[in-house]
């Protein structure tokens, strides 16, 4: 409220306080000086896409590797890394479980981003290392290798129902021994994919 004052009268105008500014789902009050300023910003935020971010629980699983050798996860790129969850094989299959942060926005991004410290390669490549030999930090073994497991086929749906139900991860199955009967390595091929599934 300000008030006019002069010889012959007085006048006092009352102003508001704040305005309401309802949106679709809510009921916003402004302070009544920043609306003319602020009048448009409500509008921008609703129309801004939701970028999110999260972690997810991934299962590798090597079938039936090379008996004696030592495989592991690889953490880190170049050489500033170190293996984890390393374990030598008797032949039975082997399990490796670590977390991938997803980010994005999926109104925008037609896939998840990946990243987190297990995950190697660009953009449009990912992939995980297994470490296998003296890459794992094995002594008095011939083998020297690296398998890339590829984290393609990996959608927008799949994530939302992982992160629905905290008791489901994805996995992948693939070959432990190689053509030649030494560890397999390189690029898995073919790959059969990720599934979900409940954890174990």
């Amino acid at each position: 409220m300000f008030s006019y004052n002069n010889c012959c009268s007085s006048i006092r105008i009352f102003l508001p306080l704040c305005f309401a500014v309802k949106t679709e789902n809510e009921l916003t009050f402004l302070p009544s000086g920043a609306f003319a300023k602020n009048r448009g910003s409500h509008k921008n935020k609703l129309d801004q896409s939701f970028e999110m971010e999260s972690e997810i629980t991934f299962q590798i699983v090597l079938l039936k590797p090379t008996h004696g050798v030592d495989f592991g996860l690889q953490k880190g790129s170049g050489s500033n890394y170190e293996t984890v969850q390393k374990q030598r094989s008797d032949s039975k299959d082997l399990s490796f479980n670590f977390t991938i942060k997803i980010k994005g926005d999926e109104a925008k991004d037609k896939s998840p981003k990946l990243a987190g410290s297990f995950v190697q390669g660009p953009t449009n490549g990912k992939f995980i290392y297994i470490d296998i030999g003296t890459y794992a930090g094995q002594t008095g073994t011939p083998w020297a290798r690296r398998l890339k497991v590829p984290l393609a086929g990996i959608t927008w749906k799949d994530i939302d129902q992982l992160i629905a139900n905290p008791n489901l991860i994805m996995e992948t199955s693939i070959p432990g021994t190689g053509k030649d009967g030494g560890p397999n390595c390189a690029t898995v091929k073919p790959f059969n994919g990720w599934k979900i599934i409940e954890k174990k």
